[in-house]
């Protein structure tokens, strides 16, 4: 589960986004502390992994070593809401120190589980908005982390899809409707549909054969494109979206690098291994007694675009000159 921290830039982070206390200074407790972690998608997914590894070792930086301070208990979905419900109420029954948690979809069973135990967060959407905290600045409750991209944003991804196709009339948009961040994200691009002339309509389809269903349907009216927002459903699904997108030839934007890297064809989005690298931090100050409700939530500093040329090339597409010099990564 080896990570190229330093391609990510996290040690540049460390000195910038958050205040780490260092691990010669760091007071630990002789007596074991117990960090749930909840991940929405499978064990066995490597972004799942490259993640859980960038925790683990920003906890060792802080002094903290697994089996000698710290008891590790993890738990992991494959996107089903109801086994999120289950693996929630098992790790809050375990009364552990803290919670490491990711995206919306578990922070909202953990949260209805308990308003005791300590949860750092990641990748949430609108926290506020989705009344995860009071504020960002103030979160109240138990709860703290690092949020992930703004509805601001969110009309990055249709500027980005008209620039790599022109041609593009149609948008269909993946996303879970049924939540206030799904709803959001779809929300601030259908705002600007018009202003784009673009015809928008919402994809919310819960499994593989489902996504592919419907893009064929969509596919079979002309000039037609994909955005795909950030969801657990987008996540856990992504083989199949960016395997749709290809056999459709539809051009498709992503919201994280790890869509393109796996052959989809843009992605703009912030970084997802490097928060979790920065969640340790959180944790470490929990567990030395800092409350959640009195540390900030983080946003992204940073957005980054990346391109996969190999992927232009197979849907026919030419990359501008403009989206080349503006990208932060070009893949293939």
């Amino acid at each position: 589960m080896a990570i190229d921290i330093t391609r990510r830039n996290v040690i540049a982070a460390l000195g910038t986004v958050v205040a780490w206390p260092s691990a010669a200074s760091a007071r630990k407790p002789e007596r074991m502390r117990h960090i749930g972690v909840l991940m929405p998608f499978s064990a066995n997914d490597q972004e799942a992994q490259d993640r859980i590894a960038a925790f683990l070792q920003g906890l060792r930086q802080l002094g903290w070593t697994e089996g000698r301070d710290l008891r590790m208990h993890y738990r992991s979905g494959t996107g089903d809401a109801d086994r999120n419900r289950r693996n929630a109420a098992e790790l809050v029954a375990l009364a552990p120190d803290v919670i490491l948690t990711t995206g919306n979809e578990t922070l909202g069973p953990l949260q209805g589980a308990t308003r005791i135990v300590p949860i750092v967060f990641v990748q949430i959407v609108d926290p506020v908005g989705s009344g995860m905290v009071a504020s960002l600045a103030h979160p109240g409750g138990n709860a703290t982390g690092f949020s992930t991209i703004d509805y601001g944003a969110c009309g990055k991804w249709l500027k980005l899809l008209k620039e790599i196709a022109p041609d593009v009339e149609r948008v269909a948009v993946f996303g879970d409707h049924t939540t206030s961040a799904g709803f959001g994200q779809s929300a601030a691009i259908r705002a600007l549909a018009q202003s784009y002339q673009v015809e928008f309509q919402h994809i919310n389809t819960p499994d593989a054969d489902a996504i592919k269903s419907a893009v064929a349907k969509f596919a079979r009216g002309s000039n037609g494109g994909l955005i795909v927002t950030e969801s657990w459903l987008s996540i856990v699904h992504r083989g199949a979206i960016i395997e749709a997108a290809a056999q459709y030839r539809l051009p498709t934007v992503y919201p994280q690098r790890f869509f393109v890297t796996g052959g989809g064809l843009i992605s703009y989005g912030h970084d997802t291994i490097d928060p979790y690298h920065l969640a340790a931090g959180y944790v470490d100050r929990i567990l030395n007694g800092e409350k959640p409700a009195d540390i900030p939530v983080q946003t992204p500093a940073k957005y980054e675009l990346v391109i996969n040329l190999k992927t232009a090339k197979a849907l026919g597409r030419a990359v501008p000159r403009a989206l080349h010099e503006a990208a932060d990564e070009m893949i293939g």
